[in-house]
């Protein structure tokens, strides 16, 4: 079977894995770098603690647990289960939010002000409660993308955008670059922002929201930080070579901002003030800042299956850092024509259309 995946960042490279473990070796086509888009931007939070509703709260934690059964694939360290603290609210709001996630089955357990301080001895100004999730992770994503794209053994065209998806009769037959063409028995769009101008084209319409996210990296700094943190005010984690990684905007996995109108700079400069009162007497200083224009499909859940002609598959979401592990092995499994089971709450036709255009 012939299979191109557009797009090289997690899905994308989770897609191309998967299907190799199957006997597929895909070619992967990328517009610009390996994991040059909102994969190489993100935060990296692997969590269930953020959901929309019961089936995505279930979608999210069977995505935890490929991220554990994928890890051991991975290079030391793009996987850490490190745990997060939570108080973005405190009295009922927080113990409303425990019993809603344990009600789910969530391993959550709440955390007191001094409880708080042996767990993370270098955070400034601890709250009366926070909520510890102990089995939520971060990923690397650009490093998980790479690997996984050389696990694969996969063929990538880089920096190459693809003009269309080309059909015949109904079925997919490949799909034109700039420069030629390669044929293909099945095509998987995870082109993120880019997906709905590559299946428009077929009566197709994948709605999506404009969600801008700026994320910062610190110059590496000793460990001084154990956890994920999401305060009120700031997320925040350490990685493994000492950076801290920072989300500008509070609660960005809400975040409903549709442009960013103020300098990056500045956005950074105030989200490290907020950074260094959390962790005081820490010689902290922004290194880089990037923004990611985040692919979330209209109602904020992921698309993924079949769509339009026989062989095009979509696979777009938001969250790719949670989702990315189980959304590959979905979508190869629907590309070998599995019955994937949970997949159709997921696809398109959620919106109002049918497969075919």
């Amino acid at each position: 079977m012939r299979v191109v995946i557009i797009g090289a960042g997690i899905i994308g490279a989770s897609v191309a894995w998967h299907l190799s473990r199957r006997g597929v070796r895909a070619t992967v086509v990328e517009a610009g770098p390996v994991a040059g888009a909102a994969s190489g931007r993100g935060f990296g939070w692997i969590n269930a603690s953020f959901h929309l509703d019961s089936d995505h709260f279930r979608l999210r934690l069977a995505a935890m647990g490929a991220w554990r059964r994928l890890a051991s694939e991975l290079p030391e360290g793009v996987v850490e289960w490190p745990g997060c603290l939570w108080w973005e609210a405190q009295g009922t709001a927080l113990e409303s939010f425990q019993d809603d996630l344990k009600a789910l089955g969530y391993p959550v357990e709440i955390v007191s002000k001094e409880g708080f301080r042996t767990l993370e001895p270098g955070v400034a100004d601890p709250p009366e409660q926070a909520l510890r999730f102990a089995d939520e992770g971060a990923v690397d994503l650009g490093r998980a993308v790479r690997a996984l794209l050389a696990k694969a053994g996969v063929r990538v065209i880089a920096g190459v955008a693809v003009r269309r998806i080309e059909e015949t009769a109904g079925r997919v037959t490949g799909v034109a670059l700039e420069a030629g063409r390669i044929p293909a028995d099945a095509v998987v769009v995870a082109a993120g922002i880019g997906a709905p101008g590559l299946v428009t084209p077929f009566g197709v319409t994948l709605p999506m929201l404009s969600r801008p996210g700026l994320l910062l990296r610190t110059r590496p700094v000793a460990p001084v930080v154990r956890h994920i943190l999401s305060s009120p005010r700031q997320e925040l984690r350490q990685d493994n070579a000492g950076q801290i990684w920072a989300p500008t905007s509070a609660s960005h996995q809400c975040d409903e901002t549709e442009t960013v109108v103020d300098r990056p700079d500045a956005l950074a400069d105030q989200a490290l003030s907020r950074i260094r009162r959390m962790l005081p007497g820490i010689p902290l200083d922004w290194a880089e800042v990037v923004l990611a224009q985040r692919p979330v499909p209209g109602d904020g859940r992921p698309v993924m299956g079949p769509a339009g002609p026989e062989g095009l598959y979509l696979a777009v979401m938001h969250s790719g850092a949670t989702l990315g592990a189980l959304a590959g092995e979905m979508i190869a499994g629907c590309v070998m024509g599995d019955d994937v089971k949970g997949l159709a709450r997921w696809r398109l036709e959620r919106f109002g259309q049918g497969e075919a255009g």
